[in-house]
């Protein structure tokens, strides 16, 4: 299964445990938002407060970035830099969740990049464990077999296959 190519999809309880962990980490850390995205630039969700910020652009734009030091590492002999950080007035720092997701953190000068990078360990791994779940479980997980069968049939029959 390729990274960022394979089909899957959240139930709600999948999606309330993310976003439920996701509140959590920005609480600890005083950071303003956070982003999962998939490593293809497809924004998964968002918590937090990100005021006149193109979420769709963003994710697009750092899952490029992530994959240009990617090669950057494999240039350096590394295998890949498991996170990545931007410096400013707000910072952005970058984590890869599971091969699969990168979780973006935006973060101003009420927190440090001390505690983000101290409390992304561990967010990094309950959200690893928590997407490793949802692709696990197949692609065909939520929708019956019969059902499935029964769309197969119906598509043959409105193409005369």
């Amino acid at each position: 299964m390729t990274a960022g190519t394979a089909t899957w999809s959240f139930t709600q309880d999948d999606f309330t445990a993310i976003t439920e962990s996701l509140r959590r980490f920005l609480g600890e850390t005083k950071s303003l938002c956070a982003l999962l995205v998939d490593r293809s630039g497809q924004l998964v969700t968002t918590v937090g407060d990100a005021p006149g910020l193109d979420t769709t652009a963003f994710a697009t734009l750092t899952a490029a970035d992530y994959s240009a030091n990617d090669q950057l590492a494999k240039l350096v002999g590394e295998s890949d830099f498991s996170s990545l950080f931007h410096q400013g007035e707000k910072s952005i720092y970058v984590a890869d969740i599971a091969r699969r997701l990168l979780l973006v953190t935006i973060f101003d000068s009420r927190t440090t990049v001390g505690l983000v990078r101290l409390r992304m360990k561990d967010e990094v791994e309950e959200l690893t464990l928590l997407i490793d779940r949802v692709f696990s479980r197949g692609r065909h997980d939520g929708a019956p077999e019969k059902l499935l069968k029964g769309a197969d049939d119906e598509i043959d029959k409105l193409f005369n296959w």
